[in-house]
Parts: structure tokens; C-alpha cells; sequence
């Protein structure tokens, strides 16, 4: 699903709400979440998961096609682990599957 999906379920689960609100709610929300993020936050949904920051040291990697070592630096990635509430949830769609 993307972003205008998105906005799209919740504004025809919320007829009540314009659209053009919805889409800043949601973009307000994704902004806090990536501004908590980049000052090295934890972001905690309860039920739904915590979005955090890890950070991967630098190390010598290979190029796949040609198999040469590569220097690869040190850099931070976003991390998503999901809530308990979820991987149940997750995992009763899976049965019915």
C-alpha cells in the first residue's frame, strides 16, 4: 500500500474528515516519525511496532559482479519491529492463507 492508498481508506472510513486533512494528518504523522528518527529516537506504536535507529559499523565488502573488495562506510539504518499485537495478527491471516 502506498501513501495515497492510505489516505484513501481512511478517508472513506471517515466521510466525515476532507481528504485534504487526512493527507496532512498523515503526513504530519510520517514527519514526526522520520524527525524523532534522525535525532536518534525510538518511535513506540503500541500494538503495532517501534520504529528505532541502528547503526552499522564500516567494513570491507565485494563488489557482486565483479568480486572485488569494496570500503563500505559507516552508516545508520532505520529498524521496524513489529508490536506483539501484530505478529498475532500477522499470523492469524497467515492460517487462513
Amino acid at each position: 500500500m502506498i501513501k495515497s492508498q492510505l489516505t484513501k481508506r481512511i478517508s472513506e472510513a471517515s466521510p466525515h474528515l476532507y481528504h485534504q486533512d487526512i493527507e496532512r494528518i498523515v503526513d504530519a504523522i510520517l514527519q514526526e516519525i522520520a524527525g524523532a528518527m534522525s535525532r536518534g529516537e525510538r518511535v513506540e506504536i503500541r500494538g503495532f511496532g517501534a520504529f528505532s535507529v541502528r547503526s552499522r559499523s564500516a567494513r570491507i565488502g565485494r563488489n557482486p559482479r565483479t568480486g572485488t573488495p569494496v570500503q563500505v562506510k559507516y552508516k545508520k539504518v532505520p529498524h521496524f519491529k513489529t508490536g506483539k499485537e501484530m505478529r498475532k495478527r500477522l499470523n492469524r491471516a497467515g492460517d487462513a492463507a
